[in-house]
């Protein structure tokens, strides 16, 4: 292929951030407060930056591929962008307290956090395999060094290199099946790979993407590929968690849709079955394992679990009222994620971490608007009418019901009633149990406004989701 000029316009969202990484890295040494104070507003305003010039170059119009056909600006990712960076913000503002009364509060966490973002917006507009893979490790080596951050926390250290170990692992079995995909394909670039995939059968082809597959249901958090998502979601620092469990699973679809969709969409039949395989996996193992956990993290990481497969269904439908759905449904769940991780940071203190279920005890009583947004919120994971989530099930279902799954359909449905229970669980902690000394809940007004914007969002998004829904179908050419 001859060379051609990149457009480096384009690319300008990846530029930004690279650029003001080295800003803020500069910046901190010279912030002599001891808060990083002000790595944490440049960063915020990194983010907020980045959305706007993904908007800017990528929204609207065909899409666009560059730099040798690596690189590929269209509207997908547009929306992955602006949904990564948004999340990542809402799980920065916090966070930063949390992390100030642990002493955690660093400068190199906000250069992890921006690094993180970076390798996640690169593989929101990778077109190429090398691309993908260089944007995947550069989120992944971040998060590792996210989750080890207390250095003085044996369970974190614990949690961050089972994190470790099975992420490489994971790594290895994508990069193995890429390097499948590029000899049955003869190219790294997704287009190409997409054409060999339309010529016909190729076993090396199929087994590549085999191999792809587990490592995306990895970076899901699919079971059976889900082991780590409990022990990490406990270990790490809540601020971590929070940012784990958000923006990443954004990443994630973008990595599916560039290489499972564009790239291998043409065998949907093959990889369906396993596709199908995960998602119901993800349902059983999710909401059976979260009905008896006593640690509210625990609880909200085989949520997760449960979450991605629905997520799953989405992507299994094969269809691109099925991919919009997902899309709808991964940011639709990153907004109830960040609150919900969101509280346990807004009610612990120094010393005291609120991450079990009896720790939300008497909230009503202590907190009557947080009770409200944690009904909320709790509202909206299983589903219930008036809360975004539960639109994002609604879509997903009649993604499948169009693709002639009524069957995976009908199991979901049972299994979000099952998943109702633990979510009924923490309501009940919530607004029924009493405490014998209550401790008021202290949040600083930053904080106390993020929660009920995030609360809010919730109840609007699923009071008047049209224009989400538009926006997502239109990625797709959906009307």
């Amino acid at each position: 292929m001859p060379f051609e000029m990149p457009q480096f316009a384009l690319a300008a969202p990846e530029i930004w951030l690279g650029v003001m990484l080295c800003v803020v890295l500069i910046a901190d040494l010279f912030d002599r407060g001891g808060e990083s104070l002000l790595a944490f507003y440049l960063t915020q305003a990194t983010l907020v930056g980045a959305m706007a010039l993904a908007i800017h170059t990528h929204w609207g119009g065909d899409a666009v591929i560059t730099f040798n056909g690596m690189y590929i600006s269209d509207s997908l990712a547009a929306v992955l962008k602006v949904a990564i960076a948004g999340l990542t913000a809402i799980t920065l503002g916090y966070g930063r307290d949390y992390l100030r009364d642990r002493d955690l509060l660093k400068g190199e966490i906000y250069l992890l956090v921006l690094t993180a973002t970076l390798g996640m917006f690169v593989m929101a507009s990778a077109s190429s395999l090398l691309v993908l893979y260089m944007g995947l490790e550069l989120l992944s080596l971040s998060l590792y060094a996210m989750v080890a951050f207390d250095r003085d926390s044996r369970i974190g250290a614990e949690a961050a290199m089972k994190y470790f170990i099975l992420g490489a692992l994971s790594s290895g079995m994508l990069l193995y099946g890429m390097s499948m995909i590029y000899g049955a394909a003869g190219s790294l670039l997704i287009n190409d790979i997409a054409a060999a995939a339309l010529a016909g059968d190729n076993l090396l082809l199929a087994f590549g993407m085999t191999f792809a597959l587990v490592g995306i249901a990895f970076k899901f958090g699919a079971a059976p590929f889900h082991m780590w998502v409990p022990d990490v979601y406990q270990g790490a620092p809540t601020a971590v968690t929070a940012f784990l469990g958000t923006a990443p699973k954004v990443a994630a679809l973008a990595l599916f849709l560039r290489l499972m969709a564009d790239g291998l969409g043409d065998l949907h039949a093959q990889w369906q079955i396993m596709g199908i395989i995960l998602a119901a996996g993800s349902l059983v193992v999710g909401n059976l394992f979260a009905l008896v956990q006593t640690s509210f993290k625990r609880m909200l990481a085989y949520s997760t679990v449960s979450h991605i497969g629905f997520l799953f269904l989405g992507l299994v439908a094969g269809s691109d009222e099925g991919y919009a759905a997902a899309l709808f449904y991964a940011i639709s769940y990153g907004i109830m994620a960040a609150g919900a991780f969101g509280m346990i940071m807004l009610l612990s203190r120094r010393g005291f971490e609120a991450d079990m279920i009896d720790d939300l005890s008497g909230l009503n009583d202590r907190h009557g608007g947080y009770a409200l947004v944690m009904l909320l919120l709790m509202f909206s994971m299983t589903g219930i009418p008036g809360t975004v989530g539960f639109y994002a099930k609604w879509l997903v279902l009649s993604a499948l019901v169009e693709a002639g799954l009524i069957w995976l359909a009908v199991l979901a449905v049972v299994f979000a009633v099952i998943g109702a229970f633990y979510y009924l669980r923490v309501l009940k902690a919530v607004y029924f149990d009493r405490v014998d000394s209550p401790q008021p809940v202290e949040a600083t007004s930053g904080q106390q406004v993020l929660m009920w914007a995030n609360g809010g969002a919730v109840l609007l998004l699923g009071l008047f989701p049209d224009t989400l829904i538009a926006t997502c179908r239109a990625v797709f050419g959906l009307g």
